[in-house]
């Protein structure tokens, strides 16, 4: 069996936080948890910026404080500092959306190839993370994926791209710091896995450097990644996998019913959780290949892996396998886990306020998308409360 762990601990969970960060926190979740505010927020918030109202200080002292490192790398070194003396890594999330220019797309290329040069060589900070949607048109991504004829322009566009991939890919090679390509929407997906594919090939040859992550709310992502294990087993290539539930169920839902196709997500969430953790199971059975980050705020699945690696005689600070949460988020997990001796990392997004509030509230919807998630953060909160008092 795993290491005894409770994720109810919540003097663990919650020794990284003053009494100031609790009550902070408690308001914070409690008023996510009411759908009607996540719903008028952004919008409400977005017309006070564009009318210049001041809210970008309230902002900065409440969501983005709880869920956000700073506005600059530099600013995330206290971030960065304070999970460390928890035993906890940090992954430098350059969270800026919604991009649309070449120059928005190289001036992103040049901040995350930063955000390497910040990880080498620092144990404190094992992984570099991007989207490739933060380097690359959504339109152009959408129109290779449904296998469009690309102009001329287009073609010269999606050569930019990989060039861009190739080159944040490369110094992570060339400095040793191991990066995540996240997933995205399940139309511009295999776009995406085609190019992590490439990179895993090119720098994954003696050891995993480049990540690709699946997302188990959508029901062909086991075969997905048993598909570019055969192909990478292969050709003597090591994978490098990071696995997460889903960002986008919603959208996809929507986007299947507007123009009638099937929906690409599991039909509950029973099913999603099995995906996830025969996920694990195919990982852990193939870890003299493949590197795991498990992406998760459920505790069975954290305990599975975990039962897993008991079974395997696994170290639990094996270099191959990590577990990942948010930050701000399921510390219960984060904290616990580190607490007992295992590989942790927190996601620490960054950016300028008013870049990263797509990002705040896709969060904020997300996680009152999540049966009893909110619930289960105020509830931990509450009885840390209590014991403080």
């Amino acid at each position: 069996m795993s290491k005894n762990i409770s994720f109810d601990n919540t003097e663990i969970a919650f020794s990284g936080m003053s009494n100031a960060d609790i009550n902070r926190a408690y308001w914070l979740f409690k008023i996510i948890n009411i759908n009607f505010f996540v719903k008028v927020g952004p919008p409400i918030t977005n017309a006070a910026i564009k009318i210049g109202l001041p809210v970008a200080p309230l902002i900065r002292a409440t969501i983005f404080k709880q869920f956000c490192g700073g506005e600059s790398i530099a600013d995330c070194t206290k971030t960065i500092d304070h999970l460390s003396k928890y035993h906890i890594g940090t992954i430098l999330d350059y969270s800026i959306e919604g991009e649309s220019t070449e120059e928005a797309f190289d001036s992103t290329t040049i901040e995350l190839i930063e955000t390497i040069k910040r990880a080498k060589g620092d144990a404190k900070i094992p992984f570099s993370v991007f989207k490739v949607t933060g380097i690359a048109r959504l339109g152009l991504l959408e129109k290779i994926d449904a296998n469009a004829e690309l102009s001329f322009e287009e073609k010269k566009e999606f050569e930019r791209v990989k060039d861009r991939v190739r080159r944040i890919c490369q110094t992570a090679y060339d400095l040793n710091v191991r990066i995540f390509i996240d997933a995205e929407e399940s139309w511009i997906q295999e776009t995406i896995d085609a190019m992590v594919m490439d990179m895993m090939r090119m720098f994954n040859k003696e050891k995993v450097i480049v990540y690709n992550t699946y997302q188990y709310y959508r029901h062909d992502r086991l075969d997905a990644l048993k598909k570019h294990d055969a192909q990478l087993a292969s050709e003597n290539i090591f994978m490098g996998v990071k696995l997460v539930r889903g960002a986008y169920m919603e959208k996809e839902r929507e986007r299947a019913l507007e123009m009638g196709y099937p929906s690409p997500i599991n039909p509950d969430k029973k099913s999603t959780d099995k995906d996830y953790d025969d996920a694990l199971t195919y990982c852990v059975e193939n870890v003299h290949r493949i590197s795991i980050c498990a992406g998760t705020h459920n505790e069975n699945s954290s305990r599975h892996l975990m039962n897993l690696m008991a079974e395997k005689n696994i170290a639990l600070n094996d270099e191959r396998i990590y577990f990942s949460q948010l930050l701000g988020m399921s510390d219960n997990l984060s904290y616990n886990l580190a607490d007992a001796g295992y590989n942790v990392a927190k996601y620490v997004p960054y950016g300028p306020v008013k870049s990263v509030l797509p990002y705040l509230f896709r969060r904020a919807q997300e996680n009152t998308a999540i049966a009893g998630q909110m619930g289960r953060e105020l509830g931990l909160i509450l009885k840390e409360k209590a014991r403080r008092r």
